[in-house]
């Protein structure tokens, strides 16, 4: 009986000290969490919701013909650049074009770490984030000796190389 009390007060300790810590000791802030942007909190959601504006107020009579004009310039200038600046990061994040030219950059023939994959180093022998040695269509990935145009196999150490 008296086990069963002591294990009920330490669990309920436990407890109360699990709900209790944030409170009593802050500690490090939680990692942040990402909310996109509100569409009309943009830049180009302010100046399109400026454009909805000015054609409301002039249907109910509260803009002349020449402030709607000048508003309508306005703001229809900054929603065009607006628009302009998002196609530039659209054009920036295409990620399609990254993999065709690394693609483009594994056909020409660039050496390749067996860990970090294709090197932007055309002549390097050794990769310069892990040190390995590059895999390349002209050394031997295990030895470093020099292999023939046509050599399937290293004449050195006997490594099959790639075609």
């Amino acid at each position: 009986m008296l086990w069963e009390l002591l294990g009920a007060g330490v669990l309920g300790l436990a407890l109360l000290w699990t709900v209790l810590q944030p409170l009593l000791l802050p500690g490090a802030p939680r990692a942040a969490i990402y909310v996109p942007p509100d569409p009309e909190e943009t830049r180009r959601g302010i100046a399109l919701s400026a454009l909805r504006e000015i054609e409301f107020d002039r249907a109910t009579g509260k803009l002349s013909d020449v402030d709607y004009e000048f508003l309508k310039s306005r703001y229809t200038a900054e929603a065009v650049a607006a628009l302009r600046a998002e196609a530039v990061d659209a054009d920036a994040a295409d990620v399609e074009a990254r993999i065709a030219a690394r693609a483009k950059a594994i056909a020409e023939g660039t050496p390749a770490c067996p860990q970090c994959g294709p090197r932007p180093e055309s002549d390097a022998l050794f990769c310069s984030t892990c040190g390995r040695q590059l895999e390349s269509a002209d050394h031997c990935a295990r030895c470093g000796a020099a292999i023939p145009p046509d050599g399937r196999f290293c004449e050195a150490c006997g490594n099959a190389v790639a075609a």
